[in-house]
């Protein structure tokens, strides 16, 4: 599997901005699903309404990252 570095490190940078204006989080499952799930309607929103994605789909990719993270420090 080839990786794209600057997609990383893009992804990377989302997260820290997430950390900065949230902070830490450490939601429960049904919290960060609804989490996503606003992410995701905000990726569909911007497709229906022809505006780019790119961003949107970065944003989901972070929180899921989140998400991981929120896991992780669970166990």
């Amino acid at each position: 599997m080839e990786t794209n570095n600057g997609i990383i490190k893009e992804l990377l940078n989302e997260r820290e901005k997430q950390d900065e204006k949230f902070g830490i989080q450490n939601h429960i499952d049904s919290k960060w699903i609804a989490i996503l799930g606003e992410e995701f309607g905000e990726i569909c929103k911007a497709y229906t309404e022809n505006l780019l994605i790119r961003e949107e789909i970065l944003q989901s990719a972070a929180v899921c990252v989140a998400w991981l993270e929120a896991i992780d420090r669970r166990i």
